[in-house]
């Protein structure tokens, strides 16, 4: 059996044995479609099947890419200064014991803390200035620089910066510099997705996994993290993002080795760039990109650009535990070529 051949069988089988309700893949080698295809529901109770093309997924922290993208941007328009301080572009901010700046934000290295208990899961309509009432007056963990934990609230911070310094809106900005450009026409805000009716009847249910079958997700509003984990898209544009990186459309290429290098905290890779997770697959293979988890759904997104393969995978379903698995059908994937 071709690589490829047995990477659908793995597939299908995640929907065969119930580990998933539906999900999609496409897989471009050199720019070339070799597999693009939905597997199981985007509603179990109607029956109705996900299509890579049209069904649109919470990306999770694929979104992280997208924003890194609009940073790098911004800083080649001179719009902000990545090692300038958080401060000058969001003066209301609570004083912490250490300054931080937007590089350390975007490296996940600026010491703010992650969710606690269901803040991941927040249902309430904030703006993004509105969101950091959650976390401002808490203590940062370390002092910047010195340590890294990824989270989400680095991010929505690192959008409000991004907001005020270029006085646009975030989503305005990233939909006319970044989405627009590139050819993203599906890739939306929530709020966007809700406005917009073909969205509406194109949108995957999210489920959350329960022990004997899946169940409706709880109900979350992200807009407010938009830059960290908000996005919605289709498989198709998400890959058409990952074939724009591997190909470094629309920016320099001294900005994506900003955003593509791996940042050293006490001379140790923390496999993180700007946006970019920059690490290895299960077979050391080395890709940017991102892996997402959010309420409702489960997110590959990997660029190799030794191999120039992109592979994204939109799952709608919270972490369903199943990248193993995944990393065997890319591996076989890999087969391919040998």
């Amino acid at each position: 059996m071709h690589g490829l051949e047995k990477a659908d069988v793995l597939f299908h089988n995640l929907v065969a044995e119930k580990k998933v309700p539906g999900f999609v893949v496409t897989i471009l080698n050199k720019g070339e479609i070799v597999l693009q295809k939905g597997y199981g529901f985007s509603n179990l109770e109607e029956k109705l099947k996900v299509d890579p093309k049209q069904t649109v997924f919470r990306i999770a922290s694929i979104s992280k890419c997208i924003t890194g993208l609009t940073l790098g941007k911004m800083v080649e328009d001179g719009i902000l200064n990545l090692d300038e301080s958080f401060y000058t572009y969001v003066p209301y901010y609570p004083k912490k014991k250490y300054d931080f700046t937007l590089r350390q934000l975007a490296t996940h290295t600026a010491g703010i803390r992650s969710y606690r208990g269901k803040e991941f899961a927040l249902n309430q309509d904030f703006s993004i200035k509105d969101s950091i009432s959650v976390f401002k007056d808490d203590p940062l963990l370390f002092e910047p620089g010195k340590g890294y934990l990824y989270n989400s609230f680095d991010f929505v911070l690192l959008s409000l910066a991004m907001q005020e310094a270029s006085g646009v809106l975030f989503q305005d900005y990233v939909r006319e510099t970044i989405l627009m450009p590139l050819g993203l026409k599906n890739t939306v805000s929530p709020k966007e997705n809700i406005v917009s009716s073909s969205g509406v009847e194109n949108q995957a249910q999210f489920y959350t996994k329960r022990a004997l079958c899946f169940t409706e997700a709880t109900q979350v509003n992200n807009n407010y993290k938009l830059a960290a984990g908000g996005y919605m898209s289709t498989c198709e544009d998400v890959v058409k993002l990952g074939q724009a990186i591997l190909e470094q459309k629309l920016l320099k290429k001294e900005t994506y080795d900003q955003l593509l290098t791996s940042q050293m905290v006490k001379d140790e890779p923390t496999y993180y760039g700007l946006g970019f997770q920059v690490s290895q697959d299960s077979q050391g293979r080395p890709f940017v990109g991102h892996v997402g988890s959010n309420v409702g759904a489960y997110t590959n997104l990997f660029v190799y650009p030794e191999q120039e393969k992109v592979i994204a995978i939109l799952i709608n379903c919270t972490d369903p535990k199943i990248q193993n698995e995944l990393d065997l059908a890319i591996n076989a994937i890999f087969e391919e070529d040998v």
